[in-house]
Order: structure tokens, then sequence, then C-alpha cells
């Protein structure tokens, strides 16, 4: 007995000396939703959806209450989270890419897994990649997928989960078919009822063992869900959990993934090295709310909820753009409820920042630091006014907003409803989105200087495709 004190020490020691300084390369942990309302959340109102893990993070981090995705579509979003780049500049052609389309992220692009990987990173996917198929014109390609754009592991769909060639892959260092490094685990997924139901687990299994493996090393782990897009599917776990039906279902499954994630990270001693960053792609696609049936079912019971802002996925208006955006790091950054705008395009250069990876030229960038806003002691420049634009279909840009300004010279909707408004270039449309959030008060009418520049400053951006 007399040896145990000794043994212990030496427990502690080794336990110690796997955590770094939470400043020193901080492990990263990027959660991302598949067409989540800012309204599907208990702590944004919800009174019968509950996720009490995610408000948590919320409570004690950092909660954006004005964190805007550059597009209301998957593709488009998701260029513009992994590069920090508008998605006019992808190369893409539109805001979704199909399982059949060629076009890809083009390999010049410094992704964020590229860069955390120069740094030493391992870097590990689990989810929707979205952004590149393996069909690739007549052969099979790894190029356009994850593992060619700075990931080391993967685990996920192509495209969305509802599409009929819809495949789930997981890297395969034996280069086994279809695609070479890449296993076939399920393809028809909206058929494959038990892999489309296991989509949630399998992703959270896989970050859970990937951040297990990786902890005595910097890690970026990015959770991509398929859900809540529709259709949505839940597993038998959590089937009938919630009061709101299958959305609650889906949103308690969602909620146990990130409690898990963030458990793993306590037991396995470096919640303190690491920053989690939770949010979604774009609004909920309320489209299918007006309708009792389609290929989704009932969907109208299914669809989530962009309240308090106005429309949803597939539009420019607020609830196209404006999602959840919740910093959580434990002993580094403080509790709060921050107004200020932000976008993704903020969360590349500021994770090269925080991490001391080398950034792309600032003049190829469209974000900014904003580590002013989560740490208290930064050495980084104080923001200046927000300025930001909205890309549609085609990623061409229809919206800008300047502070608490929004100019708007189209506003289509995947409903069909013009809100009784019909912008255009000659007659824009302006809005007070921090007095106004439900823009429902045009007021062009009263400054049209503001108007001028505003437009102006629209006109100038398309240029810089």
């Amino acid at each position: 007995m007399k040896f145990l004190p000794s043994i212990l020490a030496a427990a502690v020691v080794v336990s110690t000396a796997a955590a770094r300084p939470a400043l020193d390369r901080p492990n990263v942990v990027l959660i991302y939703l598949d067409d989540s309302g800012f309204g599907d959340y208990s702590l944004n109102g919800n009174p019968v959806i509950e996720t009490p893990h995610i408000d948590e993070m919320a409570r004690k981090g950092v909660n954006f209450t004005q964190f805007y995705v550059t597009s209301p579509a998957c593709s488009a979003s998701r260029y513009s989270l992994m590069t920090g780049r508008y998605p006019m500049h992808s190369g893409f052609g539109s805001w979704v890419i199909g399982p059949g389309a060629k076009p890809h992220l083009k390999e010049e692009e410094t992704t964020l897994a590229e860069g955390l990987k120069a740094r030493g990173y391992a870097t590990g996917m689990f989810g929707k990649w979205h952004m590149g198929n393996p069909n690739q014109g007549n052969k099979m390609s790894a190029a356009a997928l994850p593992l060619a754009h700075g990931f080391d592991t993967w685990v996920g769909t192509n495209v969305s989960h509802d599409y009929g060639d819809a495949k789930l892959l997981k890297s395969d260092p034996d280069g086994s078919n279809p695609v070479p490094g890449y296993s076939e685990i399920a393809r028809n997924l909206p058929s494959d009822i038990e892999a489309s139901t296991s989509l949630t687990g399998r992703y959270t299994d896989a970050a859970v063992s990937f951040i297990k493996a990786h902890k005595d090393e910097p890690f970026l782990a990015y959770i991509a869900h398929n859900q809540p897009h529709l259709g949505l599917f839940v597993s038998e776990e959590f089937k009938g959990k919630s009061r709101r039906g299958l959305l609650g279902d889906v949103m308690a499954e969602i909620d146990d993934s990130v409690a898990r994630i963030l458990q793993t990270l306590r037991d396995e001693g470096i919640e303190k090295n690491t920053l989690v960053i939770f949010s979604s792609d774009n609004g909920p696609w309320v489209r299918f709310r007006t309708v009792e049936k389609s290929k989704y079912g009932e969907a109208r019971m299914h669809v989530g909820y962009a309240l308090p802002f106005r429309d949803g996925k597939g539009s420019c208006w607020e609830g196209g753009h404006r999602t959840p955006g919740i910093f959580y790091w434990p002993g580094t950054i403080g509790a709060k409820r921050e107004l200020t705008p932000v976008s993704t395009l903020d969360v590349l250069p500021t994770l090269f920042a925080l991490t001391g990876a080398k950034s792309p030229d600032p003049a190829v960038l469209d974000g900014r630091d904003i580590r002013s806003l989560l740490l208290e002691d930064s050495s980084a420049p104080e923001l200046g006014e927000f300025e930001f634009y909205y890309s549609h279909s085609q990623n061409n840009l229809i919206a800008v907003r300047q502070g608490p300004w929004k100019l708007m010279v189209a506003n289509p909707s995947q409903t069909g409803k013009d809100h009784g408004f019909k912008p255009s270039e000659q007659s824009p449309i302006l809005f007070n989105v921090e007095e106004d959030i439900g823009e429902r008060i045009d007021r062009a009418a009263e400054h049209p200087e503001r108007v001028e520049r505003m437009l102006k400053l629209l006109l100038e951006k398309r240029k810089q495709r």
C-alpha cells in the first residue's frame, strides 16, 4: 500500500501531460446541421422541442443572436464555411450540387481542413459533404471528395440523403470500389431505411472514436449531420421521445449527439483545449409546410421553424440566412449573448488565427477574424461595421446588409410568396433588421441616399467573381 501514492501521482502526471494550454493549437469540433431553423431549439423559445445540451452550450459559451450563412441552400453554404469565401467564387454554378453534377470544390481553394492539417492537426469529417460527387464524367474519382481537400478520414453522404442516388461512403486505405480510397456503405438512401435511420448515430460514433484516438494531438472534427433535412429519419431509440412528433425526435437525437461529443471531451480531459462551434447550413424548408403530401409524406408536420424571422430555405429573407451560432470553449471564452452580427465566412480566418495556421491572402478571403468577440485578451483588431452579401440560386448576390440595414433587389421564395414586396434594381426595398426582425416595414423612401449607397455596394460586389 505504501506504493499507492506514487502510482496515483504518476497517473496524474500522465493525465495532465496530455492536456495542452488552451490556446496552444486548440482542438476544433465543428457541428453543422442541415436545414435547421433558428426556432427549432428550446433556447430560442420553441415550447415543445427540447435541446438541453445545445442550450447549455449557448448559456455557457458565446451565443451569437445574429449569425449568418451566405446561402439559403446546402452546397454554397458549406463552401463558405470551408473556405471563408462567398459562393460566387466557387464555380459551382448553382447553390446545390446534385448527385449527377460535375462541378466540385476546386483544388486550388484552401480549406479549413487543409490549413489545420498543415499545422499538424488530425482532421476527420463525419457527415454530409455536398461539394462534389465521386462520378466525374465517365469515371469514378476521389478528387471531388473530402480526402482530396484536407481530411484524413470521412464517413458520410456525397449529397443530401433524399436524392435517389445518394451514397453513404467511408474512407478506405485499401482503395476499394467504387471510388479509389473509399468504400460504399449504402446507396439509394431514401429506400435504405436501416442506413438512413442510423446516420446521426453513425456519425456520432465515428466522431467519438476519432476524438479518443487523437486526444493527445490537436484535431479538427467536422460533424455535418444530414438531419433535420427532409425526409426525416430517426433511430428506434429516439422514436416517440418528443412532444413535437418526428421533428422533435430528430432534434432530440441531435441533441444527444452533442451531449455525447461534449462528454467525450470531458472524459478525455481535453474539454478546456477544445473549441466547439454549432450552427446550421440554412433555414428550414418551409416550402413543404404548404403541402399535405409530397415525396416526404406529411411534410407539413415535419418542417422546422425560422421564427421569429420571415420565410426560410431558398429565400434571402432572414429566415433563410440566420441560424444558430454558438461558440463553446470552457475556461477560455465566457458566457454571453453576443448581438454583434457575424457569419460563417468568419470561421476560417478566426480558426486560422487561433491555431497559427497559415492563412490565405486576406484579399482572397471574405471573412474576418472575430477573436475580439470571443477572447477577453485578444490581439485581433476591433471589427468595423458589418457588411454582408446574400447569395441566391446561381450564387448571384441579391441583397446586402450594412450595419443594421438590409437592401434587397429581389425576394424569391420557394413558397412562391412575395410577402407583399416586389423589389428590383430600379426599386430596391430597405429594412432595419435589428429594429424590424420580421422585415415588415420598407424604409427605402425614408433613406434614398442610403439606398443609393448600398445598391452601389451590391452591384460592385457582383463584379468580383
